[in-house]
Formats: C-alpha cells, structure tokens, sequence
C-alpha cells in the first residue's frame, strides 16, 4: 500500500468538467477550481491577518486545495440537483464520506491516513479557515457564472449561480474579508457593461439592499 493511487487519481480531477451537461463558452475543470479557490481563499486569508484575525495557513490551504477531491469518485453533480433538498444534500455528503474512509483505509498509508482523513473530509465549518472556505468556493463560482452570462450564455442555470454564490458572499458579511471584497471587489466585477448587466446588477441591488 503506497500513495501510487491518490497521486495518479489527481489527473482525473483535470478531466471532470464543472457544471456538467450546460453549454459552456470557457469549461472548467474540478482540478481548475481547487487551485481558483485556493488563491482566493489566500486572498481572503490575507484580509482577515491583516484586520487582526490570526488565520491557520496549513489548515486555510488544505481545505482550500482538497475541498473538492472526492468528486473523483462521484464526479461534480449539477448545482441544481446538488441543492434541490438538504436531504438530498445529506444522502451525496455520506456517499463522498463512504467512498473517502473506504479509499484511505485500502490505499493510503497507515502511518498517513489520519491525516488524510481529515484532508478528505468536509472541510466547511464553523472556524475562520472553514468559513474562509466557504466565500472563497463561491467567489470562484460568482467569477465562472459571470464570465459565462458576460459572453451572453443562454443558460439559465448561470444566472441561478451568480445570485446563490452572491447570497452565500452576503451570509458572511461580517468577515473582515469579505466586507472587504463587496466593498473593493464587487463593485469592479459589477462595473462590467455588456447586453443583460443591468440583470446582474439589480440581482445584487435586491440581495445586498435586504438588509
């Protein structure tokens, strides 16, 4: 038992495309997204430091890098049907959880997997670096819907992302960083004219006025 099979199961996250079964302008691979969620989880960890919040980098990285890695094993599952009800929700998470424990206990290192275990495993909760997360897993998925809508994709689905990834930013409005980013960051994204941005904009006018 080596780590043969968790490294060269990497290149499989390079072939699973995002948003499956949706014409897409520019795909996106899970292999992609990681490393797009990392560097904005590094951003957004940068903000907290700097407003005073000590920020655990060892942990805010390995979630950030792992925190879509079992989709090899069941692949990205459409935002929709992924949502569509928490148990639904629940049953996927305790299938991701399964496949995980079964894969580090057959393939990974004894001396290794209780490490893996806890790099494998839901990584959003309740700690600055899990809420960190969870923005910077939206933030990726605000600029890949916008993108998509900015190039006139007809898909609705697009539209459906951009305001859930723009409600789960507003949810942590009392983050440093994300203060930070609708402050700073969204109102350049928002500035983007194009046919349909007057859309994008009254989404954003009716989540972040709502408070």
């Amino acid at each position: 038992m080596g780590m043969h099979q968790y490294l060269s199961g990497l290149n499989e996250l390079e072939m699973i495309s995002r948003a499956p079964g949706y014409f897409k302008y520019q795909p996106h691979s899970v292999a992609a997204h990681s490393w797009k969620v990392t560097q904005a989880a590094q951003f957004l960890g940068d903000i907290e430091e700097a407003s005073g919040n000590e920020v655990d980098w060892r942990m805010l990285y390995e979630k950030a890098l792992n925190h879509d890695i079992t989709e090899r094993f069941i692949g990205d599952i459409r935002t929709p049907v992924k949502y569509a009800s928490a148990t639904l929700r629940h049953m996927l998470a305790d299938v991701e959880d399964t496949l995980s424990d079964n894969f580090i206990r057959t393939e990974i290192p004894k001396e290794l997997q209780a490490v893996y275990t806890r790099r494998l495993h839901e990584g959003k909760d309740d700690t600055l670096e899990g809420r960190i997360l969870s923005v910077a897993d939206k933030v990726d998925l605000l600029y890949e819907a916008f993108g998509e809508l900015q190039k006139g994709n007809p898909e609705p689905v697009f539209t459906e992302i951009y305001k859930e990834s723009l409600e789960t930013i507003f949810a942590f409005r009392d983050l440093p960083s994300v203060a930070y980013f609708i402050k700073e960051v969204l109102p350049e994204l928002l500035n983007e004219q194009f046919p349909g941005s007057e859309r994008l904009q009254r989404i954003y006018i009716g989540i972040f006025n709502a408070d």
